[in-house]
């Protein structure tokens, strides 16, 4: 059996001559105790009494290359994403971040009882607000809420929703049904008089299979198939009408790649002119549609180290406007600076990924 030796990164910050919007920095709860201040007694001595842990699940399993960079967990101990002191150092001084937008890394749509998923996302968000926001300006929060009974998630997006630090509302791409369909409308009204944006996020806890033909046996069939997850979710949104429902409903792919979208296109364009009238509320192009209103991290950054490439690719997406910068903190997607962004950009590309585009869709 052969052993892969992976050596560790080396120092990642890097100054590019502007500041930068990161839209995919990853905070963890460091335990379901840093929750007690913003639980009631009866939480509180619900999760004394029977040694319920808090979700655990996570589609980043310790161990695997991908899952946190060397040097960032806390010395004083905790996970690798728990230190805001670190995220500061690691994440906004190095790379001179003017906004990082934080995805907190705790699956409260495990939790099938949905009064503790509830509780669980009222705590996370207050935690949140008060030990991320408060104490960093730059920072802003994707918030939770208990995606398995769509109504208590709108509950909680209309309570902290109009927080100025939040910006949008996390949605683990894989759930227990597609996000398209009509049970999800409370949720996605919600998000849309609260002027936020959905974002649809790398993994989910939903106890379905995330592959169509079931299980797979290995991590990394489940990191790669993921991708295909968002084809299903993009193909359910604009095909169900959940984007003509809801006019002003802004939608971020996070961590979901994006050197596949070119033939995503071409195939749905396609077959959509063949079978427009099955979906007669679709009234314009489906590529149309996702690149007037959704937008995608930078980060995994599949692309082939050849600068002609990855110009036709973007010749291919037909529009400057749906990357954003991320640095995927803590993952590990890339080495050194160089690789953070395509290579091969033009000065008006790089300008409008490093920050442009974020700050004119999230409107910061």
């Amino acid at each position: 059996m052969t052993t892969v030796t992976v050596s560790p990164p080396v120092a990642r910050g890097h100054d590019f001559g502007q500041p930068v919007i990161d839209t995919d920095i990853h905070c963890v709860v460091p335990s379901v105790q840093a929750l007690f201040p913003y639980l009631s007694a009866h939480w509180r001595e619900y999760i004394t009494n029977s040694a319920f842990k808090g979700p655990t699940d996570t589609p980043y399993p310790n161990g695997a290359p991908t899952s946190a960079l060397a040097g960032t967990r806390p010395p004083e101990g905790g996970p690798p994403g728990s230190s805001l002191a670190l995220i500061r150092e690691q994440v906004l001084d190095a790379w001179n971040v003017e906004v990082g937008i934080l995805n907190c890394s705790y699956a409260v749509d495990g939790i099938t009882a949905p009064d503790t998923a509830a509780a669980m996302a009222s705590a996370a968000n207050d935690w949140l607000i008060e030990e991320w926001l408060a104490k960093e300006p730059r920072l802003r929060a994707t918030m939770l809420v208990p995606t398995r009974v769509p109504e208590m998630a709108a509950a909680e997006i209309d309570r902290v929703g109009s927080h100025p630090g939040i910006v949008q509302v996390m949605l683990p791409v894989v759930a227990q049904a597609l996000y398209g369909q009509r049970r999800w409308w409370p949720l996605f009204a919600a998000i849309e008089r609260n002027n936020l944006v959905a974002s649809f996020q790398f993994g989910g806890a939903s106890g379905f299979p995330m592959s169509a033909s079931g299980w797979p046996s290995h991590y990394i069939e489940e990191y790669v198939d993921m991708a295909a997850v968002f084809h299903s979710q993009l193909l359910s949104l604009v095909s169900e009408g959940t984007l003509d429902k809801f006019p002003t409903l802004r939608i971020s792919m996070i961590e979901s790649g994006w050197s596949w979208l070119p033939a995503f296109f071409w195939r749905f364009d396609k077959v959509w002119k063949g079978l427009r009238r099955e979906t007669p509320w679709v009234r314009m192009l489906p590529s149309e549609y996702i690149k007037e209103r959704m937008r995608f991290s930078l980060q995994p950054l599949d692309l082939p180290r050849d600068p002609v490439i990855v110009q036709q690719i973007f010749e291919q997406l037909d529009s400057d406007s749906l990357l954003m910068f991320s640095t995927d903190y803590p993952h590990w997607h890339f080495d050194t600076p160089e690789e953070a962004l395509p290579v091969g950009l033009t000065e008006a590309q790089r300008s409008k990924i490093l920050s442009e585009n974020a700050r004119a869709f999230y409107g910061l």
